[in-house]
This record gives structure tokens, C-alpha cells and sequence, in this order.
């Protein structure tokens, strides 16, 4: 199935930090046998579970959401200010009754940010706590991001956690992440340690709060009940923007309808969607030979500057010698002028690789 999102786990063949998305077809048929080969037998597998309506289960999630932000507070005080903050300063606590939320600490619900996705026929809510927006660039909800994040229950059992930076494709994980991470931005810089390790500046760091709609929903699971909201903190370092099939079109450009869902987008109805599809208009030329490719040489011995992109021009290669760069772009063309790209144009088949 092509819309399938993989747990969030730290069993390392879930990390695809180094995948090659070029080969789209293998890529996918990789991630299905990880997936499969990671996970042990469970005894649960092969017992139906009875499918919950949507709607109805989303009214039951954002009352247990609310309740938790409600009788819940966090340090705030130990956040402001705080130019390089980590998941690890974070402290929830609980508020019990006849108490009062502690000075320097900020009650959840009143911090949060409530958003609002339609997702599956479904109108969800969830929730964005901003401990540090990030002062590096924002990730698209299709790129892959370098990240530490910890998930826990509304119980406050933790199910997952990564100890060191993990790389995650923002396309493959459940789909709150995809809505939640592109709220933030990367870190300002980084430093390589003379131990391996790399120190962030001013990364991005929250918590999102999920309804199981925008999670694992009725996925078994050893560690995660179905139906469970779900918890994520996370630090945002870097991110990395993806083109799926190797086309020249950034995969978040691939998103026709703008949903911020690419598996939903088949211009030529051949069930496969545009953004792991070579040829998205099906007319036989190549996606990315409908687009025109320009190479630039800048020689930096020469004190020159590399170019400006237009805003259809995008970056598919580069290398370096001598201080000379040589930077091969394609820039999305509509050679007609009817408002349709031509790679998205079944009735244009110019070839600019000719």
C-alpha cells in the first residue's frame, strides 16, 4: 500500500537517513521489508480489532487531550531566555487538586497552540506546545529531518526515544508529525566535537500532543494501546529536502490539492502517486525531461558568486575542484502558457533533454 506510515522506533533499520529516494520503487519495497523485519512476532497479530468511527473517536481523544493540558503544567520560567534549550529541560508535572500552578510554571492549556487538520473525513485537533521556535530554516512536510524526540502516553509511560540524532522522512511517520515539525524551525548552527558529536544552537523544540487519529489510531501495538493519544517532545536540528523519485520537483511541490498529504496526488490515475512517479503526466517524457536543465560554473578563485534561482529553478547537482563549482538546475517550464506545468501537461511533450 503506498499511503503507509512506519512507527517511530529506534531499532535502527527504521532510520533512512541515508537512503537513496532515487530509486523510489526500491525505496518503498526497502521500507516494507525493514518494517516487517524489525518488528518480532506478536501473538495480537491476526485478531481483528473492531474499526471505531473516525469522528466519534476524535471526540473521545480531544476530551482526554484537553483534560491532560488542563490538570498539567510545565517550567516555563526555565525557558525564557534560554537561546539553546533541549527536550531534557523540560519538566511536566501534574497539577493536583487544591493546588495551584507553581511560579515560573505555565499551566499546558494555557501555552498550546490549537490547529485544525481534515484528515480521513475527519475534522481533528491537536495541539503545539512552542518551547523554542528555531533560528534556521523551516522543513517541508515531505523532507527528512534530523531530530532527538521522546513519546509517551497521557499515563506518562515513555514507548520510544532516541538517545542520539536519528533522521526521519517526514512522508513516512505518522501523520501528525508532518503537521507538527514544519511549525518549527532548524537550528541557527552547529559544531563538530572533536568526539564525533555535533553541539546545535537555537534549534527548534515542542511537543506535540496527538489524537490516535493522527497517530497509530487501531494499529497494534506491544507498546501502544489502540486509540491512545500520544505525546511527542522533540528538538529540531537539520532538514533535508526530498525528492522522492529523483524527477527534478521537490517532493512538497508534488502536493496538487496543497493538503499537505503527497500520497493522495496521481495526475495520470496509474496509482502511483506524483511525487514517487518518473513521468507524473504520463505522456511518455520523463518528468524530469519536461523540465529545462542549465548548468552555471562559478569559479570562486575568481571571486564570483553563485547564482540566484529563479523561483522555478531548483538544484539537482553540484561538485567542486580547483574552487571551481559546477551547478546543474531544471527549472519547471509551462511552454503553452494555460496555467498547467508541462511536466503536469499530458498534451505537451517537449523534451528538453534532446
Amino acid at each position: 500500500m503506498i499511503q503507509k506510515y512506519y512507527k517511530i522506533v529506534s531499532c535502527s533499520t527504521k532510520k533512512i537517513s541515508n537512503m537513496k529516494f532515487r530509486y523510489y520503487l526500491l525505496a518503498l519495497l526497502s521500507l516494507s521489508l525493514m518494517f516487517n523485519a524489525c518488528n518480532k512476532p506478536d501473538d495480537t497479530i491476526g485478531i481483528p480489532v473492531e474499526q471505531a468511527d473516525r469522528s466519534e473517536q476524535q471526540i473521545i481523544d480531544n476530551d482526554s487531550l484537553i483534560g491532560y493540558l488542563e490538570t498539567h503544567y510545565y517550567n516555563s520560567g526555565d525557558f525564557v531566555g534560554n537561546p539553546s534549550p533541549s527536550i531534557n529541560d523540560l519538566i511536566i508535572d501534574e497539577l493536583n487538586d487544591g493546588e495551584t500552578v507553581p511560579a515560573e510554571h505555565t499551566l499546558l492549556i494555557d501555552a498550546v497552540e490549537t490547529k485544525t487538520t481534515f484528515y480521513f473525513d475527519t475534522d481533528y485537533e491537536y495541539y503545539v506546545l512552542k518551547l523554542n521556535q528555531g533560528a534556521g530554516v523551516t522543513p517541508n512536510f515531505t523532507d527528512t529531518v534530523r531530530l532527538n524526540y521522546s513519546g509517551n502516553l497521557l499515563n506518562e509511560s515513555v514507548f520510544d526515544n532516541s538517545v542520539n540524532p536519528v533522521d526521519f522522512d517526514l512522508t513516512n511517520l505518522i501523520r501528525g508529525w508532518a503537521l507538527a515539525i514544519p511549525e518549527f524551525n532548524t537550528s541557527q548552527s552547529f559544531v563538530e566535537n572533536g568526539d564525533g558529536t555535533v553541539s546545535y544552537s537555537n534549534s527548534g523544540v515542542g511537543v506535540m500532543f496527538l489524537p490516535s487519529g493522527l497517530g497509530y489510531f487501531s494499529e497494534i501495538s506491544p507498546e501502544i494501546p489502540i486509540y491512545s493519544p500520544l505525546i511527542f517532545r522533540f528538538e529540531l536540528f537539520q532538514t533535508r529536502v526530498n525528492d522522492h523519485d529523483g524527477d527534478g520537483v521537490p517532493s512538497y511541490l508534488e502536493d496538487i490539492d496543497s493538503d499537505k498529504n503527497v500520497a493522495n496526488d496521481d495526475t495520470n490515475n496509474n496509482s502511483v502517486p506524483d511525487y514517487i512517479d518518473p513521468d507524473d503526466d504520463g505522456d511518455g517524457v520523463l518528468t524530469i525531461n519536461e523540465l529545462e536543465p542549465k548548468t552555471y560554473t562559478v569559479n570562486t578563485n575568481e571571486g564570483e558568486q553563485e547564482p540566484i534561482l529563479g523561483s522555478k529553478e531548483f538544484e539537482i547537482s553540484r561538485t567542486e575542484s580547483n574552487g571551481v563549482i559546477t551547478i546543474k538546475t531544471v527549472t519547471i517550464m509551462d511552454s503553452n502558457n494555460d496555467g498547467v506545468d508541462d511536466y503536469l501537461d499530458n498534451e505537451v511533450t517537449i523534451d528538453y533533454s534532446e
